[in-house]
């Protein structure tokens, strides 16, 4: 419970009755379904693997399937954060855990990638490497910059600068009373809404960019806006603090994990047949808070969950790495395969080839590389330093573990 919450106001079927009641692993199950939705965009537009009309089939479906995973992951974020947030934490306390947590695997497939730029001659300027190590590239409104180097660290960018703004994000979000958090939603919701309208009718839409699914009509800098730029993603980030609020309130809606689930299927369907501007970014992957907010309810009540299962939240684990080394594996085995084209079923077998070396060299990434470094300096140890989160009320039980 929140602090300033009306104990006749919650629903205490949403209060843990044990501890590990306040875990969340369903979370980081559904974390690894988002992490296959990126792999299906890439794999099938940057290779040829699957051919013929089965291929551009499965290209049109799967066209926004990452983009719609990578906006999963920015609510995630936000939902995660504060609901792990501690009472008395610092601002360099916390930005120091954060760091340790995507740094160095950052610097790993960052290398891995610089590797595969150099073999193939891949036109990379001094400003795309500098931007793209630092996690800057998100910045750039050119298209060169903010997919430099590993094609996919650019929501880097972004999820750094959402931990560098959440101490003061936090600290705002938590002092709206819990009558307001809906209209706070509705709020942030109107404003993802603007964005894309700022993006179509203010942006300009010069020069025009034909790329992937991309049509003529729009220009890479309204792609960017919507997309790439930081502080508009970061709305997605802060429609997640907002929503683990109101489900610690007890204030979500019964919504089971199945119908949630119907409706972010739902939500991707639509988002094929919206504007392309509309149905990649934030106000496509809003269609997704619903299952994360169930998800999180399932395993307060320890209700009946699939992605709870131990696979599941396996590969949740692993995500991360999976998700930072997954576009180098596919970049590498387009150059290894050139020009050749498959038949549908050795292409399918080949496909499924490159997902299990992806997830080798992420399982390899998590053991080695996340796993003892995080055990080694990610851990929240007290600072002597002014609190930052002062008087928040963790939503979960202390030490209990949560997907990150």
């Amino acid at each position: 419970m929140t602090q300033g919450t009306d104990p006749s106001s919650v629903d205490r079927t949403y209060a843990p009755t044990h501890p590990v009641a306040s875990r969340l692993p369903s979370l980081t199950g559904l974390r690894s379904l988002a992490a296959l939705m990126v792999f299906a965009t890439h794999i099938l537009w940057y290779t040829q693997l699957i051919p013929g009309d089965t291929g551009d089939e499965l290209r049109d479906t799967f066209t926004l399937s990452g983009s719609y995973g990578v906006g999963f992951f920015f609510i995630l974020s936000g939902f995660v954060l504060t609901w792990t947030a501690r009472s008395g934490d610092t601002a360099p306390s916390f930005w120091r855990r954060r760091l340790v947590k995507i740094g160095p695997m950052h610097l790993v497939t960052f290398a891995l990638a610089a590797i595969l730029v150099v073999s193939t001659d891949r036109p990379t300027r001094m400003v795309d490497w500098l931007a793209s190590l630092t996690m800057q590239q998100a910045w750039f409104p050119d298209v060169r910059t903010s997919s430099a180097v590993n094609g996919v660290s650019w929501s880097l960018s972004c999820e750094f600068f959402f931990y560098l703004a959440f101490p003061v994000l936090f600290l705002v979000l938590r002092r709206i009373r819990e009558q307001w958090l809906w209209p706070a939603v509705a709020v942030v919701l109107a404003l993802i809404v603007g964005a894309f309208f700022v993006a179509t009718y203010v942006v300009t839409d010069q020069p025009r960019l034909v790329a992937f699914s991309v049509s003529g009509d729009l220009s890479f800098t309204q792609v960017w806006f919507v997309y790439f730029f930081p502080p508009v993603r970061a709305l997605e980030f802060v429609l997640g603090i907002l929503l683990a609020r109101i489900v610690a309130s007890g204030r979500w809606p019964r919504i089971g994990l199945v119908p949630a689930f119907a409706l972010a299927v739902i939500g991707y369907v639509l988002a094929l047949y919206e504007p392309y501007l509309a149905g990649s970014a934030g106000l496509a992957c809003v269609w997704t808070a619903p299952l994360i907010a169930a998800a999180a309810v399932a395993d307060r009540q320890q209700t009946a969950s699939v992605f709870r299962r131990p696979t599941m939240v396996f590969l949740g684990e692993i995500s991360f790495g999976f998700y930072m080394v997954h576009w180098i594996v596919i970049v590498t085995a387009a150059e290894l395969i050139g020009t050749r084209t498959f038949s549908l079923g050795t292409g399918a077998l080949l496909a499924v080839g490159v997902l299990g070396v992806a997830l080798l060299c992420s399982f390899v990434l998590y053991r080695f590389v996340e796993t003892p470094l995080v055990r080694r300096f990610g851990r929240h140890a007290p600072n002597s330093g002014t609190p930052v989160l002062t008087g928040a009320t963790p939503l979960r039980a202390e030490g209990q573990r949560v997907p990150e």
